[in-house]
């Protein structure tokens, strides 16, 4: 790709649909490689509008508003970073030939929605997963889980993220409140839910998957370091890198992450998730685009995942290696409200090898991601040591005005 000048009239032009902190690190790697970018989300505010060249707010659900939007930038690439998208009207606008979509809009509409994806994984590609159904209603629902999912299982609604509107279901008493949740706390409100076995694993990762271009311009894959984290709820709370794990099951989770990557096609990194007990390995999710969880590659990687996706989506060479042991742990909002004031950020960088990302997010909620703080160490339980310790350092609370 020939690089051009933002703004002037040969620019390379990228629109980010969904601007969150995944996608504010993202503009500022495509921004270094010289494009121009255009942010849009869902809420005025978003964190990558920070750093954006222009910045729009709609509903990317409506499929007429996202193609006037899209009519009106003429991107030259558009790279979804949410689920709550109009997934129709990208794969029309790529059929036309008017944008690339990364990776491509077939990967977007099956990885956008948990029930694509979980049956290409489990039905077309065959790869190894909990058992699962899907249910429209709280009465199909109690019937699939007595019948075929078991006890204890997981619902969640089929189009989310970030644990949002996932519960864990223990026994039958469980099941009517989870439905509810997951009707109103997913991306998308209402519709249809996926309950899955709960695996009995040791640990899970984070494999992130590039599908990038070697020297002679082909499409190949390539792997990080396995990525382990903790989750509460869904919810990453902490990750670190690398996670060790037997040179079997890495070999599968490989295989498999290749395999799908491989049936999604086109560029950019993917980040699988994969559950892991002992040299068994279980295919979960993947996302086509960077993951919360590989906010630790800012400070463990030459290249972060964000980075990673940049290239790989321009065309150009990435790098994988791992440079140093690292850590990633979730600073909350603590509350709900707005203006933010944010509290020990100095006594948290006191530790030479802490870093502090702070999002910018323009309201708190109690269980908000609001920041990260990043540490690299001889080992990832001193990483890990390290980046909690920064994390319970810095405390948001509502701003006053003598601030």
């Amino acid at each position: 790709m020939i690089i051009g000048t933002p703004l002037a009239a040969n620019s390379k032009k990228v629109m980010l649909l969904g601007s969150g902190e995944l996608g504010k690190e993202f503009v500022i790697a495509l921004q270094r490689l010289g494009m121009e970018v255009v942010a849009v989300d869902r809420y005025p505010g978003a964190p990558g509008y920070a750093v954006a060249h222009r910045a729009h707010t709609i509903n990317m659900l409506d499929g007429k508003a996202l193609r006037a939007l899209i009519n009106e930038e003429m991107p030259h690439i558009i790279v979804p970073e949410i689920e709550a998208i109009a997934t129709d009207t990208l794969a029309e606008i790529e059929s036309e030939g008017l944008v690339e979509i990364i990776p491509t809009a077939k990967a977007v509409q099956y990885t956008l929605n948990r029930e694509g994806i979980r049956r290409l994984a489990a039905e077309t590609l065959e790869l190894r997963t909990s058992r699962y159904a899907f249910a429209d209603n709280l009465k199909q629902l109690q019937v699939t889980i007595d019948s075929d999912v078991g006890y204890p299982c997981i619902v969640k609604p089929v189009m989310s993220s970030s644990g949002k509107g996932q519960s864990l279901v223990e026994v039958s008493g469980d099941i009517e409140k989870a439905w509810h949740y997951a009707m109103n706390a997913g991306r998308v409100k209402g519709g249809r839910v996926i309950a899955e076995e709960k695996i009995d694993f040791d640990f899970e990762i984070t494999l992130l998957t590039i599908r990038a271009c070697n020297k002679n311009g082909v499409v190949v894959t390539y792997f990080c370091d396995p990525v382990g984290h903790i989750q509460t709820a869904g919810d990453y709370v902490e990750s670190w890198q690398p996670q060790p794990m037997s040179g079997k099951a890495l070999r599968h989770a490989q295989q498999m992450a290749k395999k799908v990557t491989d049936s999604l096609g086109g560029r950019g990194l993917f980040g699988v998730e994969l559950f892991v007990k002992g040299d068994d390995v279980w295919f979960n999710e993947v996302s086509p685009r960077p993951h919360d969880t590989g906010m630790v590659t800012m400070v463990s990687q030459y290249q972060s995942e964000f980075a990673l996706h940049a290239r790989a989506i321009l065309g150009f060479p990435v790098d994988t290696r791992l440079r140093t042991p690292g850590a990633s742990a979730v600073i909350y909002g603590g509350f709900n409200g707005a203006p933010i004031a944010y509290d020990g950020v100095a006594e948290a960088l006191q530790d030479p090898q802490v870093e502090i990302r702070l999002f910018g997010k323009p309201e708190a909620y109690v269980k908000r991601r609001m920041g990260v703080a990043l540490a690299f160490g001889h080992d990832t339980t001193n990483a890990r040591e390290r980046a909690n310790r920064a994390a319970n350092c810095v405390k948001c609370r509502k701003a006053i005005f003598s601030d």
